[in-house]
């Protein structure tokens, strides 16, 4: 896949940063607001149908507990695996939280969308596009899919083949042999290798890059993925990289200057686009002043091809006003 002439923009669970993550409400706001790409996480219930959920567990967005007490895994996790999509649909979405150890919830943004609401529910892979398809046919636009496979090897080991069921998904709603709209992405390459060689999809595939510290369903070193050799391994059945931002993003000199790894030009240089991760008005890297002045180092100083964002409205006005002269 080549390099767009203009970045895309990628809404981030949604328009996430208005609406809970992942709700069909989120999805259709970044449809409005004319995100390029809507990210859909998927994981998979008891009975191995493909739901839009961030974690492979629901402890986090849900009303799991108070819906389903006793249920949960001896690590004091609720995992979506262990229900059934029956059980799934009696659940209730909130803003994302965090339990103290008095037992409060709060939000983890607090000046986001109210954490007490129960007007959300779990989606399907097959309803949100749905819903994305029937916006686009309405809006007269063609909004792209951006799937992201949740713990492939841990839903292995309960005997669930998430790729092969998303890639039936996707074929079922016609969108299996469309390069131009639908990226795949993950952390684990092994599974991004078997959805290239062994399921032979057409789809571009993003190399998700975590840290190694974060536990990530994956054996793989990320440090390593990062050097020239790693990214040249990952050149052999991906597409792209998606980064966290701090991968790129390295700080301010002593002059104030700002600091950016060789990750980007690495990348282009081996025919890789760059897609980094999350883009937030409300969590801003250390020495940057504004939205506008983060999306200026990446677009602009850092040249990436695209960029996850729970705001996508702000970047893509941003680009509008901007645009992005990339390097």
């Amino acid at each position: 896949m080549t390099r767009s002439s203009s970045p895309i923009v990628i809404a981030h669970r949604g328009a996430s940063g208005y609406l809970p993550e992942h709700t069909l409400a989120a999805k259709a706001m970044a449809h409005a607001m004319g995100a390029d790409y809507i990210e859909q996480d998927v994981v998979l219930s008891k009975d191995g149908v493909a739901v839009v959920l961030h974690d492979v567990y629901l402890d986090s967005t849900t009303d799991v507990a108070e819906c389903f007490p006793g249920r949960a895994r001896p690590d004091g996790c609720f995992y979506a695996m262990d229900f059934t999509l029956q059980e799934l649909r009696r659940l209730r979405l909130h803003e994302r939280s965090t339990r103290g150890t008095d037992g409060r919830e709060t939000a983890v943004y607090p000046d986001r969308f109210p954490l007490g609401s129960g007007l959300f529910r779990i989606p399907t892979l097959a309803e949100e596009i749905d819903l994305i398809s029937g916006l686009d046919k309405s809006r007269g636009r063609s909004t792209g899919l951006y799937v992201e496979l949740k713990g492939p090897n841990l839903h292995s080991s309960a005997g669930m083949d998430i790729a092969s069921i998303v890639l039936d998904v996707l074929a079922g709603k016609g969108y299996a042999n469309r390069p131009e709209q639908v990226f795949l992405q993950c952390f684990d390459p092994l599974t991004l290798q078997r959805l290239r060689h062994e399921l032979k999809t057409p789809l571009p595939l993003i190399q998700l890059i975590a840290e190694n510290d974060w536990g990530e369903d994956s054996c793989s070193d990320y440090n390593e993925m990062r050097t020239a050799r790693g990214l040249e391994e990952v050149a052999a059945y991906a597409n792209g990289i998606g980064p966290w931002l701090h991968q790129i993003y390295l700080g301010r000199d002593t002059a104030g200057e700002v600091l950016l790894s060789d990750l980007v030009q690495t990348a282009r240089d081996l025919g890789l686009l760059v897609h980094p991760y999350t883009f937030r008005r409300d969590e801003l890297p250390a020495g940057v002043a504004s939205f506008d002045e983060l999306l200026d180092i990446f677009f602009r100083h850092a040249g990436v091809d695209g960029v996850f964002t729970d705001f996508p409205d702000l970047a893509k006005h941003y680009l509008e006003e901007h645009g992005a002269r990339q390097p």
